[in-house]
This record gives structure tokens, sequence and C-alpha cells, in this order.
């Protein structure tokens, strides 16, 4: 065999079991290092605070990645083309914080027109739902007349933002929502964006691939911060105009609430 790894099985009975050490990590498949376990947020946390991450297929077991190399966006190295920055000159949008994270999570989950079905099942969903709850997960939105036109999700613990989808149905509208999510990381000093998975969108956007060793090393100086828990807001000046934002925004308020 190529690659003769046997892959460590978590007891879904247990959350407070340990992963086993990341460079115990199948080659190929690039990065799969355990397989079962659950989705409690105590895993999830534990799991993300070492550079692990599920990813599955709804109705398979859950499968725990932490692959080599991994890609990273330092917030402060973001890049913006010269379309991008006239966009951003322009600001015919707003952007939110933690103002419409449900409907950010079904618009990531949504299928997509070049794939079949998402990876992103009701259980996955459910998770990030008390994640947020919890302070956890966050949610960056960008509105055009009152519609949501591009977003991104994830996990922030210490100062590491933990990149998990992003959905686009304006040109630009995902950039954006990055773009003004790294404004205001980069102000909070957060390290790293954790991209899992260069792609090129990404790779556009300054994202780099560093090995599992550096990468992990960045994680354990980003965990050794107190993280931001609770709602985010904005604490920058940023494009808001009310006749782009939705028609009802309830600050302060978990959407679930409204």
């Amino acid at each position: 065999m190529d690659n003769p790894v046997r892959l460590h099985w978590l007891d879904p009975r247990d959350p407070d079991q340990p992963f086993p050490p990341a460079h115990k990590a199948m080659q190929e498949p690039n990065g799969l290092l355990a397989i079962g376990g659950d989705l409690s947020m105590a895993r999830l946390i534990r799991a993300y605070s070492g550079g692990i991450f599920p990813w599955y297929n709804p109705n398979e077991p859950i499968l725990w990645w932490c692959p080599d190399p991994r890609a990273v966006l330092r917030p402060s190295e973001i890049h913006v083309s010269h379309s991008l920055a006239k966009r951003i000159r322009k600001a015919d949008f707003a952007v939110t914080l933690d103002c419409a994270f449900e409907t950010v999570l079904e618009a990531c989950a949504a299928e997509r027109a070049n794939a079949n079905g998402t990876w992103l099942g009701p259980d996955m969903r459910e998770a990030y739902r008390e994640l947020h709850e919890h302070g956890f997960a966050h949610s960056a939105e960008v509105w055009r007349d009152g519609v949501l036109i591009g977003g991104l999700y994830g996990v922030a613990l210490g100062r590491a933002f933990f990149g998990e989808s992003m959905f686009n149905r304006a040109d630009d509208g995902s950039k954006l929502a990055l773009y003004y999510l790294c404004r205001q990381l980069e102000d909070w000093e957060f390290s790293l964006i954790d991209c899992q998975i260069a792609s090129p969108h990404l790779k556009t956007m300054g994202a780099i691939d560093l090995s599992r060793e550096r990468f992990l090393q960045l994680l354990r100086e980003a965990m050794g911060f107190a993280g931001r828990t609770g709602l985010w807001r904005y604490e920058r000046d940023v494009p808001c105009d009310r006749r782009h934002q939705p028609s009802r925004l309830f600050w302060g308020l978990p959407e679930a609430s409204r």
C-alpha cells in the first residue's frame, strides 16, 4: 500500500476525546485525519483550535481534515484588484456583520450550478447555528437595495478566523464581504484567516499556501490571545447607506429572535 495509515475513529459518545496528532493525517486523500464523532460545540472548538475541520457529504460519516499545505490569508495582506478597488470607491452597497447569519448559512448551503449537491447538510448547519448562538461563529453580509448580494461565514477563536464558506449573487459580492471583514479583523489584530484549501478565487485575494507545520505554529500563536465572542459589529467606517440595508435590521438580537 502506498499510504498504509490506519484512520482514527472518534467515539460520538465522548465529545472530549482528543484528536490524533495532525502529522498522522493521510497523504491521500490529503489531510484526512479522523472519522466519526459528533458535531458538538465542544468537539468543534477543540477541532478548530487544533487546525482541524469537518468536511463530509450529508448521510455519510463525519470526516475530519488537516491538509498539507494549508491555505491562509493574512487580513493585512488582502489583495484588491483594480476592478474591486473601483467598486469599493463607488460604495453602492451596505455591509454588516452578524445581521443575517441564518440567511448566509442557507445561501452557502444552496446547490451550486457547477456542483452536485452540497456538503453543508442539515447537521452541519445546525452545528454552526449553535456556534453562532454562543458567539463563536460569525457572518459578513453585503446588501444592495435591501437584497443580500454576497456574504461569508466562519468560526473565530483567539485571533484566528476560520473561513467556512461564501456565496455570491452579484459581481464581487463575496469579495466585498471578505475585504471589509479583513479590514475589521486587521483592526482587531487577527493574524490569520484559515482558508483551508486554496482556490483560484481565494488566491486572487491574496491567500497563500503554508506547510501544515507552519500553519499550526501560527495558529498556536493566534490561540494565545483571548477570543472575541458575542455578536460582531463593524467598529470602523464602512458603507452603511440605509437605502441598501434590508428594511428591518434588529441590531443586537439573534436572528432567530427577529
